[in-house]
């Protein structure tokens, strides 16, 4: 990337938590340090009302090998 480019991100959001439990503290831990272990930072999180859940909102940096997957979606990469 040059400095005259802007950064490009993909995002990723997740509903965590029921309607009967709410979100359980160990559920997002475990949530965030897998996302984290895979590159993605949270960058926000949505209470969903009267339902006991949250929405969590991560992004990361779009790389090459993510939007060669995206246009090619039916070829699986080995990694």
């Amino acid at each position: 990337m040059n400095n005259n480019e802007l950064p490009k991100w993909e995002y990723r959001v997740q509903t965590v938590g029921n309607f009967w439990s709410g979100v359980k503290a160990i559920e997002l831990e475990e949530l965030l340090n897998t996302w984290g272990e895979e590159g993605w930072e949270v960058v926000s999180t949505h209470i969903l009302e009267n339902q006991n859940k949250i929405n969590v909102i991560a992004k990361r940096p779009l790389t090459r090998e993510t939007i060669r997957q995206r246009s090619m979606p039916s070829y699986q990469y080995e990694k």
